[in-house]
């Protein structure tokens, strides 16, 4: 559960300290990269954090997924 923490350490707590144009990452300025870095990761938390919450038995077996009947 503690995966779902990171997108707001890489958000909020990090991004004072990458607030800078230089270096550059594939042509883009740091802060961009990091941005791109971070929304991109988001998804992978809460996939890891799903993930976790099925193997300790937390997860919905009922064979429904999204909400849908």
């Amino acid at each position: 559960m503690l995966w779902l923490l990171l997108p707001y350490v890489l958000f909020l707590v990090v991004l004072p300290l990458v607030n800078r144009v230089t270096p550059t990452v594939l042509g883009l300025p740091f802060l961009f990269f990091w941005m791109l870095l971070a929304t991109l990761l988001t998804p992978v938390s809460v996939w890891l954090a799903r993930r976790g919450d099925h193997k300790r038995g937390h997860g919905r077996d009922d064979g429904l997924t999204g909400g849908r009947a």
